[in-house]
């Protein structure tokens, strides 16, 4: 995740927690998992994702786990409501004995993980027979995540955006690929598009630019007049949007049961 850090988890939340509402909504609509299910939420961060599957989908019981500290205890402290147990772990070595869970979900973290194919491996480890494991990630490969209208309008002044970690691995083929090497069966996939609106345009562009990102640093070093230059640019991706300004992005998803 070289360039990429999660250890600001307030920052993280203004930059990401209305797309991860939204998308973590749509998914679970997608997934249409079992009532009275025990989940497990890899990669749970501030933990939108493991409140929504706590408030929608009737759950005996959800552990959650993130490798940073500061994501994990915002997640304690913010949904302290919920029937929610919170651990630090890292995906790739999850600490539950095999066939623990009957729901294994991993929402927007599978691009960021270094091995992929160990940690999707761990996620099958973990699931019951017959159980459910799915994850989505934002679609980086065609441009179309949140940061998208930012990074296409860097390059339309000329300015390189800085990479993203596991682009590649977002594209549905790939992660098909994974869940397939995974020996999980059954596959199906989706892209799943969502909008997000902002009260003006001031407030998407501190939801852009306050979060430690590359891009973040690209843009203060900014002359005056490019920075000038890249706000017009940007302009042109939003659109009216629910009484503000918004636009849209895509995850793309795959789910597939273990053999039973």
């Amino acid at each position: 995740m070289t360039g990429y850090t999660f250890n600001d988890s307030e920052a993280y939340d203004q930059f990401m927690g209305r797309w991860s509402h939204e998308i973590g909504k749509a998914f679970l609509a997608w997934l249409q998992p079992p009532k009275g299910a025990h989940w497990l939420d890899v990669g749970c961060g501030t933990g939108i994702f493991t409140e929504l599957i706590s408030v929608s989908c009737a759950p005996a019981s959800v552990i959650a786990v993130d490798p940073a500290e500061s994501q994990i205890a915002r997640a304690r402290n913010g949904v302290a409501r919920m029937k929610a147990e919170f651990r630090l772990a890292d995906a790739q070595e999850l600490p539950f004995p095999d066939e623990s869970f009957d729901v294994v979900a991993s929402a927007l973290v599978m691009n960021f993980v270094p091995n992929r194919a160990r940690a999707m491996s761990e996620m099958r480890r973990v699931a019951r027979p017959g159980g459910l494991v799915a994850a989505c990630v934002w679609d980086l490969a065609a441009e179309l995540s949140p940061s998208g209208p930012l990074r296409r309008a860097m390059r339309q002044i000329g300015i390189d955006a800085p990479p993203v970690p596991g682009t590649a691995a977002s594209a549905p083929a790939a992660l098909v690929d994974l869940f397939e090497k995974a020996r999980l069966k059954g596959l199906n996939t989706a892209s799943i598009e969502v909008a997000v609106s902002f009260r003006d345009f001031d407030d998407f562009w501190r939801s852009q630019t306050q979060y430690n990102m590359p891009t973040t640093k690209v843009i203060a070093a900014m002359t005056p007049s490019d920075g000038l230059a890249l706000m017009e640019a940007v302009r042109t991706y939003l659109r009216p949007l629910r009484g503000g300004v918004g636009y849209s992005a895509r995850a793309n998803a795959v789910r597939g049961h273990c053999s039973a």
